[in-house]
This record gives structure tokens, C-alpha cells and sequence, in this order.
């Protein structure tokens, strides 16, 4: 299975705002989203990720076909890291779950990225707390820590792969 993580162009926003629906619908089960009444969960910093200095869209593909996507933000929003890096946004399709996908995925985008990284979740999103334990673990062979933010709800795992 060839798993790659690519950068979105511009020309491919439309597959973009296609996926973070898909996402969003997915996410729903956690955020208790409901959608708009023109059918879209919608996601209000789709442009940013051309606009805006330090964020980087990503689709993940496997074997060529579309298969997820990362967003990843040069900051932090609950920690002071040196060189800062978080997910803001992490999906695979469900087809694609529990075969390693997301882990190499996650993988390929910290090799991309050097520094400090800050990954949160939802205290409620415990598949997604368990999953990025076991990824960060296994990167980082153990070498992370955690937080928790009361305020956003959020628990997280924070480390450094500076060179």
C-alpha cells in the first residue's frame, strides 16, 4: 500500500471543501454539529490555508485515490514550543481506518515539520485520543507529554523533532 501525504493546490479547493464536508460529517458524532440550511457543515478557514503564512493543507492519498486529509498550523494554541506545529484538522475515510494509513500518514507529516508539535483532541473524541497515543508514542519512542485544556475542553500530547 503506498501512502503519501501531498500538498493541496488551489486549483483543488472544491475536492477540499468536498473532504472537510465529509469530515465534518464524521466529526458530527463529536462536535454535535448540525448543518447549515443550504445542507453544509461548512468550515470557515478554508481560504486562510492560502492566505494566511504557516498553514499547510495536505490530502492523503493511498494507492493514488483520495483517501483523507491534514491540516497542519505553524502555532500553538495551549503550549510555548519552540518552532510550533499542530494538527488543526486530521481525517482518513472510514475505508481506509485501522490499516496504518493514518499512522504513516501522521508520520510522514512530522518528518515534514521539525520542531514542537502540539496535537489536542476533545476530552469527549476517545477514539482520536487513542489513536494519537499510540502514533506520538511509537515517533517519538516515548519521549512526549501531555495537558490538558479545561477551558477548551481539550486533552493533548505535546513533543519536539527538532534536528
Amino acid at each position: 500500500m503506498d501512502i503519501s501525504v501531498e500538498p493541496i493546490l488551489y486549483e483543488q479547493k472544491s475536492v477540499f471543501i468536498q473532504m472537510l464536508e465529509l469530515y465534518n460529517y464524521d466529526f458530527s458524532e463529536f462536535s454535535n454539529d448540525d448543518i447549515n440550511e443550504y445542507g453544509y457543515f461548512g468550515y470557515e478557514h478554508i481560504d486562510d490555508y492560502w492566505n494566511e503564512e504557516g498553514r499547510h493543507p495536505f490530502f492523503i492519498r493511498v494507492n493514488g485515490k483520495l483517501a483523507g486529509l491534514v491540516l497542519v498550523r505553524s502555532c500553538c494554541e495551549h503550549n510555548s514550543l519552540p518552532n510550533p506545529h499542530n494538527i488543526a484538522e486530521f481525517f482518513v475515510m472510514k475505508k481506509y481506518r485501522q490499516k496504518g494509513v493514518g499512522k504513516i500518514a501522521a508520520m510522514k507529516i512530522f518528518d515534514k515539520f521539525h520542531g514542537g508539535w502540539e496535537i489536542s483532541q476533545w476530552i469527549n473524541n476517545l477514539p482520536a485520543q487513542n489513536f494519537w497515543s499510540k502514533v506520538i508514542a511509537e515517533y517519538t519512542n516515548g519521549k512526549y507529554d501531555t495537558f490538558t485544556a479545561t477551558k477548551a475542553n481539550e486533552t493533548g500530547f505535546t513533543f519536539d523533532n527538532s534536528l
